[in-house]
């Protein structure tokens, strides 16, 4: 389709698409939705791609009071997790005429600042992660349409919570390793105040003590690798028989238990398995490669942006938590016979 040289306006995309420049606006505003069918809305953003045509939507946020500006609240960018979870949000916003700000709270967790002189003036809604709520009151976003991520959906102060089935990433996880004759198992748990890490905390609990024979120690630390290494190295040096696997609530901290390990002149997973949870490009960099859960980050930061679009057009939100996938490699195997 051969492009004007003047700027395309929505009777350009209209012909284009075979449609009235009634459908092209309630398609550019999202009102389409009962009025034209699916096919349509896709057929008239397609003509509009090919054409280069975009709605001037300073004059529409006038007319609709919006900023079409959203706040994505995450913990400090320490993992490339929360840029998969920008991507999606980004994605999906994209194709609605919105923008997506990235703040990440300082220290990970706790008060932060208010980037905006007035986050409600400039701002139409947040969505933020359960490890960043108390920047919420700071920039009061809490007053704000809110989407939480990674929230306990029972005492959110959102408006909608997205979750990934992190319950049934632990599951899968403390089913592989009793497969694989585990019964002494350490609890390398993030040392971060989260919803999302008191239930990886309860769930591996209950799943063991369902098992009789088992045994379940934790150590907790930061999120750092040099933290992971210490509190690992004297969890498993404490008194008594030693855990002959450790399930850590990050892959940061699985890489820091590898060094314990080895510090300790035993091998991964000979004599220690180790699991993570994440499936960060760390995983696969390790030697050998990690057991740990996938989590699809980018499908959980368009599920965030879908979710807090619904609540803004006061519509339902999708239900139903994110599936997650443990990816068995190299990290796990039988448990080692104690020596006698």
């Amino acid at each position: 389709m051969p492009r004007s040289s003047t700027r395309p306006t929505s009777r350009d995309v209209a012909q284009a698409a075979g449609v009235s420049q009634a459908a092209v606006s309630l398609v550019f505003g999202e009102k389409w939705r009962g009025r034209v069918s699916e096919a349509t809305a896709e057929r008239v953003r397609a003509a509009a791609r090919e054409l280069g045509y975009r709605p001037n939507l300073a004059a529409r946020n006038l007319r609709l009071g919006r900023t079409r500006t959203v706040l994505l609240v995450v913990p400090a960018l320490t993992t490339e997790f929360f840029a998969g979870v920008y991507t999606g949000a980004a994605r999906v916003a994209a194709r609605h005429g919105f923008g997506v700000v990235l703040y990440p709270s300082p220290e990970g967790i706790g008060p932060a600042r208010d980037p905006f002189a007035s986050a409600q003036a400039a701002l139409d809604g947040v969505i933020a992660s359960s490890m960043a709520a108390d920047a919420l009151t700071a920039i009061r976003g809490d007053q704000l349409p809110l989407v939480m991520l990674d929230s306990d959906p029972e005492g959110s102060l959102g408006a909608a919570t997205v979750n990934l089935d992190i319950a049934d990433g632990v599951r899968q996880v403390t089913e592989h390793l009793l497969g694989l004759g585990h019964r002494r198992i350490l609890h390398l748990a993030a040392d971060v105040p989260s919803w999302t890490f008191e239930l990886r905390a309860r769930e591996l609990a209950a799943r063991l003590a369902a098992v009789p024979g088992t045994a379940l120690s934790t150590a907790a630390a930061p999120i750092s690798i040099d933290d992971a290494v210490a509190a690992a190295e004297a969890a498993l040096t404490r008194p008594g028989p030693r855990p002959t696997a450790v399930v850590c609530d990050d892959d940061k901290l699985a890489a820091g238990a590898y060094k314990a390990v080895r510090r300790l002149g035993l091998r991964v997973p000979d004599d220690v398995s180790v699991t993570g949870l994440d499936d960060l490009a760390l995983a696969t960099a390790l030697d050998p490669e990690l057991t740990t859960v996938r989590l699809d980050a980018e499908r959980f930061g368009e599920r965030g942006m879908e979710a807090l679009l619904a609540v803004l057009d006061g519509r339902e939100p999708e239900g139903g938590d994110i599936p997650v996938e443990l990816v068995v490699r190299g990290s796990t195997a039988p448990a080692a016979t104690p020596a006698p």
